[in-house]
Parts: C-alpha cells; structure tokens; sequence
C-alpha cells in the first residue's frame, strides 16, 4: 500500500502530493506521518491511500511512523482543506493546519501522564508492615496512609514521606505505580446549574420553524434578552438525540464562560472548549475528546468551526454580525463560508443568531434564501431599556468639561444607591489615546507602524496596539523639548481613574485588551462582576456582547458617535450593531434597564434608529444606500495587499501587482466599479509599509476573482509578501 502524502511545510515549492510507502496498518486518510523528506526527517499529513504508485518502487521510501494512535484529520476536513487551498490560493499544508492544535506540530504538546500509587493487593497490610526493618517509620506511615486513602498520585507521595521511602516500597513489591492520562480541564472551577425552561410562544414558534424549514440556513432574529440561547440549546438537544454533533461559535473569547457554564449544565461532558486562550495542553486535551467523540458539542470563538467532529448536525453561529467571525491572517476565511461548506459535507443546518444582523444575511432572509425566525419581546416580558441621549456640544457649553455627563452621574448615583450595576462603555483602551506637545505639536509614534502611540497609566509606559512595543513615557518633547504636554483622548484606564474620584465608594473593573492577556483575565473580571464583587464594570468592545448580568440596570455609552466617522461604507451599520448590542445589557432581570447616549451629533439618522430600536427601518435605508452606491452586497470589494520591510521593494511590488491586474481591468471593465492603487491607510505596521490595490467587482465575477488571485500571487517575493482580502472588515 501507498500513502500520497502533503508535507507540512507551507511553501510553494513543496505544495505537491509525495507517495510513500505504507508501513503500518495503522497508518490510513487523515493520519499525520513521519517521512523522510530530502537530507531530513519531517511531519506530513496523508490525504490518499492507494494500492500502486506511478513511480518505480525502489524510488518510492517508507513513512517511518505514524504520529498519532489515531487519523488527526476525518475525510471531510481533507475535502474542506482542499477547498480552502482552492478558494485561498494558498500550500495545502496551511490549509491543513486549520484542522488540528497547533502545539501537535512538532510533537510540542502530548497527553498529560499522571503516575498513581497503591498498595498492592496480593499482600496484606499486616504483613507489610511486620516484614519492615526497625526504623523504617516513613515506610511505615505510606502503608497506612494508603490503606485509608486508596489510591493517590505519587507525587503526593513523594512530597509527604520522601522519594527514599516510596522507592524502597516500590522495590519490595508493596507499593503499585501506574500511569494514567489525566485531562487538563479548562475553567474546571465553573459552576453550572440547570435551571428548567418554559418557552414562550414566540421562541417555540422559532424553534419548531428552525427545525421543520428545508433551508440549510436560518436567521434567529430577536432583540436582545429575547431568549436566543434556549432555542440554541433546544436545538442542540435535538441534533444530540439524533445521534449527531454540534458547533457552537461566539464572537469574543469573554463570552466563552458563560456559553460554556448554561451548555455544561444541560450537557454535562458532552461538551467541549477550544479557543486560542487556552494552555496549550487543555486545547490538545480539548480537541482529543471531541476527536475520539468522547465530547459531542463544540463550542467557541472562530477557529472552533474547524472542530474534528464527525457527524456533524448543526454549527450555530452567535452575533453572527460581529467582524471577529472574519480571520485576519492567511487564509482570510470568513465563519460563515466555512460553515457553508461543512453543510454541504454533512448536511448540517446552520443557525444564524443575532439582534442586528449583517445587511447582506438580513437580506438573504428577507430574500427567501435562509429561513428567518423573530424574536420581538424579551422573555421577561419587560420593554426595552429607556435611551436618555445627551447632548455632549451642550455640556461643554455649560462648562462640564469631564468625561462623563450630568445626565450619566445623575443616573450612576441613583443606579449604585439602589444597590445596582453599571457598565460604562469606550470603543479604546489605554489612558488616553495620544500625548501631544502643546508647542509644536508633535505626537509619539510607533518605530515599527505609522500610528500614535496610547498612554497607559498603570506602566506608565506609551503602547502601539498593532505590533504591542512598549516605550518610555516622555517627559518632554523629543522635537523640540518642551515639557508642555497634552493628553488628548480618552482611555478605559483615565475612565476608571476619574470614576473613582467620582464614586469613591464604588467598586470598579475594567476589561480590555490590558486586563483579559492571560488565559482567564476574562473569565475572572465577569465573575467578580457577576457575583456582585465589583459596581461598576468598564470596558471596551468586549463588554458589548451577549453578556447577561441580571443586577445591571444602567449602561453608558461614552462615545457613541465615534465609530460614525470611520472611513468604511459599514461604518453606520457597525454603529447601529454596537449602540444596540450594549444597550442589551441594561434591564435584563426583574429590574427596568436605562442607557445613557453620550454624542456630538443627535441628529444623525443612524443614532435615530438605534434610540428606537428600529432595526427593520435602518435595514431599508442602509440597503438602499448599498444598491445605490454599488458596495457591498451589491459589488464585491477585492483588496490585493503589497508589503515589505523596503519601502522601495514595497512600491515595485506595487506597480507589478496593478500591472499585471490592470490587464484583467482593461479586458473585463464592465465588471469593475473601481479600480486604483494607492498607499495604505496606515502606511506601515509592524515594521512592514503596506501599499494597496482596491477594486469594486459587479456581475459574473467569479472567473475574473481567479484570475485576480492568480496573478496577484504570483508576484510574491522572499522581500515582499502579497494577499488577498474580499470585503475587509477594516480598510484602514
């Protein structure tokens, strides 16, 4: 038998299939090898097995070993993989790598060995001890002590009595080592607790539509508080008793805690976690249950869509407007193209959930295409919380010159003397978002991107948020050496610091990138928060989304006019989405909810629909603006991406790429609505000047997007690094 074999090495010149010769029977579709490859040893994956190869059999060598006890790929994730090599023009390998932990490359992460001791049981206790030499007391006290306790880790042993002592025992025949594998459970100290469930009608109705509707997709649109997680769970338990698995995705790594607790409740170990905060070993022991189908309900951010489940019944995507469902690096995929395709592997259906979906899913459901399910009312049947906007030209007239409003410490007063909580809500971290000299007015900028450096007060360190170097904080001009400064902006950490100037009393968290970087920051700010440790929680974007605080009553929205100002065509759509989705968090127990609208502009038609929680309303409008434009999802947005570390390399790379393109422009312009090349926004990020090619594609454009690819690609050099990005989240 043959194996065609993918190395794991993600690079051009070696993305080609290898035959080998099988050695073990263990060895089948899906198993990750070891192989001679050239003067040394390396991993790959096998993709086909066959009874011949082409190639003389003297020339063919043998896989050396297989690297797991079992195949790390199923044979739908091989076809995934290759549509995604296909769709990404991307080395098979990379496309690969999606399927499995990345600590398994390399062999950097194993199954944890845990060595138990305990008496042997051929040999009675009495006689263990009267067979012991006079003075042998720590010997002694190990015999005893597990004659009571059993069986316990050796270790423990060891630390007690001495390594000495165990060893003798061990020797004479008393004590029995083994060796066991022992899961490293991640949040293993969350609580879950079942709480039984009425349905109201409408998420009945919703429910039973799901289930029923022959459409693969379906939208779950309800406001939010509405009850959208139970009609996923009741999904869930559907699919399980049809004896298949499940996805469960969420848009940010805070709000796995809280998805897991109310899934672990229901579903006991039938569930498992995977997101890049884990240790290395819980994601591997993680990803092992679920590969062994010991776990049959995946849940987690992005990359949970790629979960080794077989059987697959049901992949439901929460928020599934959020832009973190859009990977950042090679290969750019989108969530829910993924999904689309793991549907059509399996025949599973695909749940889309949100209170402000995407223009283009909205439009798919409205359009026939995906079923759609609505639910209007919150399941406690209270109304909507009570917007009160405030007009920030206003206060600055009246001479409130602070951060926070005279309607927004009015209602933190009123919401902490009733015993209530509060979320304050910044669309940035850090202490405040440049320094500037008031004499020359320069601003510190990264050495490594083109962007202004944040303050962070409790380092009192200046950060770039693209590439993380930290630098001294200056005590003067570095252009012309004035100790004049300014610190312009706001940051979660000033909000904080002048709330409890404000509030003394009051207890207050804050969640942002600085706060969550270890593997449960999040986990431990929302339960602080939830059991009622802290008053006040402020925080950026990841407190916006799907959170459910029963005591919380009030949020503030410090700048809700911000992200208006965006140079994106969806900057009025990720508006709405943002006032809408942290409003939700106000009122959603027994308790009325209040949301304080801090803006510049009350007048703008975008803040309008929010206040009124017209969704359908801004729907038509921004749908209209998109038909009529020509943007998306009415065009395709290609960005074809230059950079290098030579800025020179960088700009004839540049004329290369629109060279060669402008070829495919010139041929096909009744599918282009634009088409140029320009600098980037943001000219240079991690040391990296960045130069763009921007196109807008109508009609059959399918033919032409390979093309584009093609060629594109094509012109990557060890110097200079070309990709591809289709309707980026960020322009910038």
């Amino acid at each position: 038998m043959y194996a065609e074999v993918i190395v794991d090495i993600a690079h051009s010149d070696v993305d080609k299939v290898f035959d080998y010769k099988i050695t073990e029977d263990k060895i089948t579709l899906g198993s990750r090898v070891e192989i001679p490859f050239g003067n040394r040893l390396a991993e790959g994956f096998v993709i086909r097995t066959k009874s011949d190869s082409s190639l003389p059999s003297d020339k063919v060598k043998s896989i050396i070993r297989p690297l797991d006890e079992f195949p790390a790929i199923t044979e739908n994730h091989l076809k995934l993989a290759a549509q995604i090599r296909d769709e990404f023009h991307i080395p098979f390998a990379l496309a690969l790598r999606l399927f499995i932990p990345a600590e398994l490359r390399g062999g950097r992460v194993k199954e944890r060995k845990v060595s138990w001791a305990s008496l042997a049981e051929d040999i009675s206790v009495s006689e263990m001890l009267s067979s012991l030499r006079k003075g042998s007391s720590a010997q002694e006290e190990i015999i005893e002590y597990l004659s009571h306790e059993g069986k316990v880790r050796r270790a423990e042993l060891t630390e007690k009595f001495g390594n000495s002592a165990v060893k003798s025992l061990q020797s004479k025949g008393f004590l029995i080592v083994t060796e066991e594998t022992s899961e490293r459970v991640p949040y293993r100290e969350l609580e879950a607790h079942a709480n039984e469930v009425v349905l109201t009608s409408e998420q009945d109705e919703a429910l039973k539509g799901i289930q029923n509707t022959e459409k693969k997709v379906s939208l779950l649109f309800g406001v939010t508080g509405s009850g959208k997680t139970e009609v996923y769970m009741r999904l869930i338990s559907g699919v399980l008793k049809e004896g298949k698995t499940a996805i469960m995705l969420v848009p940010e790594i805070a709000l796995t805690p809280q998805m897991l607790s109310r899934l672990r409740a229901r579903f006991g170990s039938n569930v498992s976690i995977l997101h890049s905060g884990l240790s290395a070993g819980e994601r591997y022991d993680e990803w092992l249950r679920l590969r062994r189908g010991e776990a049959k309900i995946a849940i987690g951010a992005r990359s949970a869509v790629f979960a080794p489940l077989d059987d697959l019944g049901l992949i439901i995507i929460d928020e599934e407007h959020d832009g973190s469902y859009e990977a950042e690096t090679a290969p750019r995929y989108k969530t829910i193209d993924i999904a689309l395709k793991l549907s059509e592997l399996y025949g599973a259906k695909i749940v889309l959930g949100s209170a402000t979906p995407s223009i283009d899913t909205y439009r798919r459901a409205i359009d026939g295409e995906y079923y759609l399910a609505k639910l209007k009312n919150r399941v406690n049947g209270k109304t909507l919380p009570e917007f009160i906007v405030t007009d920030m030209r206003k206060e600055v007239r009246n001479g409130n010159e602070s951060i926070f409003s005279s309607d927004l410490k009015e209602e933190l007063k009123n919401c902490l003397d009733a015993g209530n909580q509060a979320i304050l809500f910044l669309n940035r971290r850090g202490y405040s978002s440049q320094v500037i000299c008031r004499d020359c007015g320069f601003v510190p900028k990264c050495l490594n991107c083109d962007v202004s450096l944040n303050y962070h007060r409790d380092t009192d360190t200046l950060k770039c948020h693209y590439c993380n170097a930290q630098y001294k904080m200056i005590r003067a001009c570095t252009e012309c050496g004035s100790v004049n400064l300014s610190y312009s902006g706001i940051g979660t950490q000033k909000i904080t610091y002048d709330l409890q100037k404000l509030f003394p009393r009051a207890r207050i968290l804050r969640m942002d990138n600085d706060t969550t970087h270890n593997k449960e920051g999040h986990f431990k700010i929302l339960r602080e928060f939830s059991e009622k440790k802290a008053d006040i929680l402020v925080g950026t974007q990841m407190v916006a989304k799907g959170h459910d605080f029963p005591l919380v009553t009030l949020v503030g929205i410090l700048d809700a006019d911000m992200s208006l100002y965006f140079s994106d065509y969806r900057s009025g759509e990720r508006t709405f989405q943002l006032i809408t989705q942290v409003a939700g968090r106000s009122g959603r127990a027994d308790r009325g909810g209040k949301v304080v609208l801090q803006t510049y502009n009350p007048q703008n038609e975008v803040l309008r629909y929010a206040l009124a929680y017209d969704y359908e309303g801004f729907f038509e409008r921004e749908n209209a603006l998109r038909r009529s434009t020509g943007f998306p999802p009415y065009s395709l947005i290609l960005r074809i991406m230059v950079e290098s570390e030579d800025d020179g390399a960088a700009m004839e790379g540049l004329k290369s790429v629109y060279t060669s393109v402008k070829e495919i422009y010139e041929n096909n312009k009744e599918n282009f609505l634009f088409f140029n090349k320009m600098r980037s926004p943001l000219k240079r990020i991690k040391n990296k000047y960045r130069y763009q090619v921007l196109m807008r594609l109508v009609g059959d454009y399918d033919r032409i997007k390979d093309e584009i690819y093609e060629r594109s690609l094509a012109e990557k050099t060890a110097k200079i690094l070309v990709y591809i990005e289709e309707n980026p989240s960020n322009l910038s």
